[in-house]
């Protein structure tokens, strides 16, 4: 306030010197003013009412008129000046949860990450893109010294830090259970305990888990009411869904999955996936799953990660470059 005093009679022969001449010297000391004003954090109707008191100083007979508008003024601002200060509080807050939120994602991505396997006979591809900083999707490859391989593809109904703590505790329980214990269904009804135990019941959790064996070329699964995903004849070129049925985890602890499996033939494709890919969108007309089979059978030429990253940059074309639900897909070639 004490600086806003000091300012007041200069800023009255600022306002006279432009009122009698309009010298643009005026205007620029006047731009002077309102930095050294931001600097003090003097308010805005502090210097409205300097501008009022420099004006009654200029014409004493000010009318009452104007007296009336300039006070009508000075309410105006002092209502702006608190609406805007609530908004930079708010701004900073934003700033700050965004902040936060990037810090989550980067650890996000270090508790979750997992290494593809190097299998062979086998061509494995795999892509997971959040629509959002954190991912409400999940993938995780279990390497057993046997050398078959756990996958795991989950999808968390609820996004943010909350599914992302949910998925850090599922990785963990996970990798934590026996090596004897590997069986799908096993899995799932074991995992099914922990999320009915320690994960809030407004959280949903689908998720399907197959056990690879490359040395026998079969694959065994068990779903917890998990988007179904495809298999690939390529003897007749056809495309068959993997539907098996299982209740979402955590809804009780006494649900059981069954667990199915099959044998993987030469130049057959695995397909797994989220709702993401199924549920894509152009504009208000949901994507088929039979076009999002016929892209994955235009690329399947190409290596497993080729056709993966290909499948999704279509699909992400389609939809104007911004996903509307988080895309993972993982599609698993035996060699022909």
């Amino acid at each position: 306030m004490d600086a806003l005093k000091l300012d007041l009679s200069h800023y009255r022969e600022l306002l006279k010197q432009y009122i009698n001449t309009q010298d643009e010297s005026a205007l620029y000391e006047a731009e002077q003013i309102s930095k050294r004003s931001i600097q003090h954090n003097i308010s805005l109707e502090e210097i409205i009412n300097t501008h009022i008191n420099a004006l009654e100083d200029i014409y004493p007979e000010l009318p009452e008129n104007i007296q009336h508008s300039m006070s009508f003024l000075l309410e105006v601002m002092i209502s702006y000046g608190l609406a805007l200060q609530e908004f930079q509080d708010l701004r900073e807050t934003q700033l700050e949860i965004k902040s936060e939120i990037s810090v989550a994602a980067r650890m996000q991505n270090t508790l979750l990450s997992t290494v593809k396997p190097d299998v062979e006979g086998f061509d494995i591809g795999v892509v997971s893109v959040p629509a959002n900083q954190m991912n409400g999707d999940y993938h995780h490859f279990i390497h057993h010294e046997d050398g078959t391989v756990g996958i795991t593809v989950a999808d968390v109904i609820g996004k943010g830090i909350p599914a992302a703590l949910c998925m850090s505790m599922i990785k963990y329980a996970m990798e934590s259970f026996p090596s004897e214990h590997k069986n799908p269904s096993e899995i799932l009804e074991s995992l099914n305990r922990v999320v009915e135990r320690n994960v809030d019941p407004s959280m949903f959790i689908t998720m399907f888990y197959a056990l690879f064996n490359p040395a026998a070329s079969t694959i065994s699964y068990s779903s917890a009411g998990h988007e179904p995903g495809f298999y690939y004849h390529a003897a007749d070129d056809t495309f068959e869904e993997i539907r098996a049925k299982g209740v979402v985890l955590g809804v009780t602890d006494m649900a059981q999955y069954r667990q199915y499996e099959r044998e993987i033939h030469a130049g057959d494709m695995i397909i797994l996936l989220t709702d993401g890919v199924t549920e894509c969108r152009q504009g208000d007309r949901f994507i088929e799953s039979e076009e999002v089979l016929e892209v994955i059978k235009s690329f399947s030429h190409l290596s497993a990660q080729e056709l993966v990253e290909n499948v999704y940059k279509h699909f992400e074309k389609l939809q104007d470059f911004h996903l509307r639900d988080d895309f993972t897909l993982i599609i698993i070639k035996k060699d022909v």
